[in-house]
């Protein structure tokens, strides 16, 4: 039987909600600039730097005091994630035209089957810059977009010339174009995995592609075998778009972190923003409360773990958050590196006297929720008005003390995975 070989496109829209920043207000154009919490208080962290504050060496997540001291001269600019938000489906609109197989893998990320469409449009490389001059003419962003004929090298093709620009990694340059990087560009290959290879002389993508499989699989297990799979360009995963998916079953959020984390301050933070997030995707699908919390996390070593908890129905930023890091302190090991945290909710019902767990809702319980979602509403509008800084919780800023509880500089206990930890709200 003949089968075509798939054209898979990953587009990376670049620096997203600073160049969505830029776009709303022209002035911004080419200074180096921040999207962080409250400007004016200069603390939290930086959710995403310009171009120009690149060359300062400032990163994603690291404090806004410590970017200040690279750049004194950064211009802050609080994030409005409703605009974010409204981009992304704007982009997404742009990626409609070309083909329906779209698969959102982040806000600001995409891959996209054009193997169908290659008639209509084009080759992959003429459709991946249509897609770039349309997005740029109409939105003013750029993007950077790998062309390849599988998502994990059209991932790495998209990350190899940025910003604003079109790289194919095609059957015939592969070799050429991916074996002579470092091991650690391909995708799933962190710090420590880096590590183990290098000691049995992987240094580069092609080394791990012609490197013995099982001794792979006695480093690594089966993770081994698949990044052995992914330098050798044998990925097959499909492009899941939107069209394959049945009805919102679930709603969630995940992050990589720009650099491993061990403090459970960090921690706790970062799932809060996660949460802001899942939250207000929740009230907007209007799919009603969710009774059930989902927790992922990947270790230094790709390892994942996931977790999960029967919750009060909610749609509660702070329900939400505090659950997912009881789950964490319940379950991951205190003092291992942590490179990505997840959230998500499921079992939604509209009916808010849904069983739980243990029991149903009483009418206090009831009325302290609707006082809480109250307020939580009001913050939404607030937002969306005048911007998502405009209203900041203070468990991400840089407190020493989160929401209460202070575990900094002291060993905590470890609970039992069979016992459900419990904060007061």
């Amino acid at each position: 039987m003949d089968r075509r070989e798939r054209v898979i496109l990953y587009s990376d829209l670049n620096n997203f909600f600073a160049s969505v920043e830029i776009a709303l207000h022209p002035e911004y154009a080419g200074k180096a600039l921040i999207v962080c919490g409250d400007p004016k208080e200069r603390r939290g962290i930086v959710l995403a730097k310009s171009e120009q504050a690149k060359k300062f060496g400032i990163k994603t997540a690291e404090t806004v005091y410590s970017a200040l001291k690279k750049c004194p001269d950064l211009l802050l600019v609080q994030s409005h994630y409703h605009e974010y938000v409204k981009y992304s489906r704007l982009v997404t609109e742009i990626y409609n035209r070309y083909t329906d197989c779209v698969e959102e893998c982040s806000i600001d990320e995409c891959a996209l089957d054009v193997t169908e469409s290659l008639m209509l449009f084009g080759s992959g490389e003429e459709i991946a810059e249509k897609i770039r001059a349309d997005i740029k003419r109409e939105l003013g962003l750029t993007v950077s977009i790998g062309v390849s004929f599988n998502k994990i090298y059209a991932k790495l093709a998209s990350e190899l010339k940025k910003p604003d620009a079109v790289t194919v990694i095609s059957k015939e340059n592969y070799r050429e174009k991916v074996f002579p990087l470092p091991v650690s560009e391909l995708l799933f290959v962190g710090k420590a995995t880096q590590e183990i290879l290098h000691k049995i002389g992987v240094k580069t993508i092609g080394d791990l592609a012609s490197a013995d499989e099982q001794l792979l699989s006695r480093l690594l297990g089966k993770r081994g075998r698949q990044l052995r799979v992914y330098a050798r360009g044998e990925d097959d995963e499909p492009v899941k778009s939107a069209k394959d998916k049945d009805d919102v079953k679930s709603i969630g959020n995940s992050t990589t972190l720009s650099k491993d984390i061990t403090d459970r301050d960090e921690v706790k933070r970062w799932l809060y923003v996660l949460a802001e997030s899942v939250s207000a995707r929740l009230r907007d699908a209007d799919v009603g409360r969710a009774n059930t919390v989902h927790l992922v996390v990947r270790d230094d070593e790709l390892r994942y773990f996931t977790w999960q908890t029967k919750v009060p129905p909610t749609t509660l930023c702070g329900d939400i958050a505090r659950s997912a890091f009881e789950l964490f302190c319940a379950h991951y090991p205190f003092g291992k590196r942590v490179r990505l945290l997840g959230i998500t909710v499921s079992g939604f019902d509209h009916d808010i006297r849904q069983l739980t767990l243990d029991s149903v809702l009483e009418t206090g319980d009831s009325a302290k929720y609707e006082k809480k979602q109250r307020v939580e509403d009001a913050v939404a509008r607030i937002r969306n008005k005048y911007g998502y800084a405009t209203v900041q919780r203070g468990i991400v800023m840089e407190d020493e003390k989160l929401n209460g509880l202070d575990i900094r500089g002291k060993k905590e206990e470890k609970i039992p995975s069979s016992e459900t930890p419990h904060n007061e709200a």
